[in-house]
């Protein structure tokens, strides 16, 4: 495929001036970009929802909802790269309006095997597994998508709102599901979904292609692949971000094992307790996403910082002993882990080559995922042999050692080096001279975002 040529400055959407987090939304086409992203993950988490419990209907095993749960997963952890080849060889626009029509037709076919009554547990895992492999070639091209919509200004702020509607998906869909399905069953949640991604593949379809801010295309080669891990090894500011992200996600991401367990051991509360946990989570994760997009410049430093916050308030949540603090906590905790994610995806996306782009973010993808699949093993066991306040304090060990580890590197390596600076503390007539400890990057580590 030829590589496309870059948009002329004089095509250049013209949009109406805007500041603050929604500054992006003054784009045409990206407002029509989040409509979709809205209408797909709240009816698409929905449907996960809906499909493990339909097999736990026809099956009664717990166990085939697991098998159910891995065979979406598990292509993305072992193709997951080359789906970022395919982001980057191919029209994003195009990959992502085919990737929404399969997703429709998958839970489609559900959706009229349930109403009619002949839908069987293999249907079901056929339809994950084959959701899976869809999801490959969907999630880079969705993440690189971004910058072509909104462009290098309103990047961050597209990010962070993204990551909003993300999880307000996440805290609606499975309450949409739980109503659908009381009210009409579960044939009529999948078809919903299937509308969702029709409508969601019709919007991007629609989007004006002139105010687009396209990237140049890479010909079909071979040693892509290797290509874009040298590119990821040659660039500190996304290698470490990723190893640092695979940290963060190997205990500190991924709640929803050590929520349960709080909710039955310690909250009491069963059902209605985890319920409002999760929703408090997600409240403080839907501000983090918001107050990212404040950020006007982006250094790996920060992301140290932010596992060292996220860490030590997991740490401070394991041990209070009032519900009223660990609530507050848990909030606090959400804003910071979705601050801390934003800004790490934000970083990466804007030190990436255009080129390069699906490639690097299929990597920061896979490890971000695998290491949260990880997650809920060692979660688990550790509630398992100590209950849900080891579970929890355990949850800031990935955050904590990441940050040690990396920032030790950073350090050695010169990547960032401790300063003492010199500052004056004025007041009225007098002033006394003072010395702080700071962190100075080097210029090739700080990016504006």
């Amino acid at each position: 495929m030829r590589p496309a040529q870059p948009a002329p400055p004089s095509v250049r959407p013209a949009a109406k001036p805007r500041s603050g987090v929604f500054a992006a939304l003054g784009l045409r086409n990206y407002r029509k970009y989040v409509t979709s992203q809205a209408l797909t993950s709240t009816c698409g988490w929905a449907s996960r929802v809906v499909q493990d419990w339909l097999v736990l209907e026809l099956s009664g095993s717990a166990a085939l909802v697991g098998l159910t749960v891995a065979l979406q997963f598990a292509p993305m952890l072992v193709l997951g790269l080359f789906g970022g080849v395919i982001a980057d060889r191919y029209d994003r626009r195009r990959i992502l309006i085919v990737t929404q029509t399969l997703f429709g037709m998958f839970t489609l076919v559900l959706g009229v095997l349930t109403l009619l009554g002949a839908v069987q547990v293999w249907h079901v895992l056929l339809a994950a597994f084959a959701g899976g492999l869809t999801i490959v070639i969907d999630n880079p091209a969705r993440q690189a998508f971004v910058h072509e919509i909104a462009g290098p200004e309103h990047l961050r702020r597209a990010i962070s709102v993204n990551t909003s509607v993300f999880q307000l998906g996440a805290l609606v869909g499975p309450a949409f599901a739980a109503g659908l399905i009381a009210l009409v069953g579960n044939g009529w949640a999948f078809i919903a979904n299937a509308l969702a991604c029709v409508i969601a593949a019709g919007l991007i379809f629609s989007m004006r292609r002139s105010e687009l801010f396209p990237a140049p295309r890479a010909r079909r080669a071979k040693g892509q692949l290797r290509e874009g891990l040298t590119h990821v090894r040659h660039h500190p500011e996304i290698l470490w971000a990723c190893v640092l992200v695979g940290f963060v996600a190997l205990t500190g991401v991924n709640m929803a094992t050590v929520l349960a367990a709080y909710a039955d051991e310690i909250v009491g509360a069963g059902a209605s307790g985890y319920g409002m946990l999760t929703s408090t989570l997600a409240l403080g994760s839907i501000t983090g996403a918001l107050l990212a997009g404040r950020a006007r410049r982006l250094r790996l430093r920060t992301l140290v910082l932010g596992a060292v916050a996220l860490g030590l308030l997991q740490l401070l949540a394991a041990a209070a002993g009032a519900v009223w603090l660990f609530m507050v906590v848990l909030y606090l905790m959400g804003l910071t882990c979705l601050l801390y994610l934003t800004r790490s995806n934000t970083l990466v996306q804007t030190s990436a080559d255009p080129a390069m782009r699906g490639r690097v973010l299929s990597l920061y993808v896979l490890i971000n995922m695998g290491a949260q699949a990880v997650s809920g093993l060692i979660i688990g066991a550790v509630i398992e042999l100590g209950g849900a306040h080891w579970g929890l304090a355990a949850c800031a060990a990935g955050p904590l050692v990441g940050a040690a580890v990396v920032g030790s590197i950073l350090a050695r390596r010169g990547h960032l080096r401790p300063v003492l600076r010199r500052t004056d503390l004025r007041a009225g007539r007098w002033h006394a001279p003072a010395v702080r400890l700071d962190f100075q990057p080097r210029s090739d580590l700080t990016h504006a975002a």
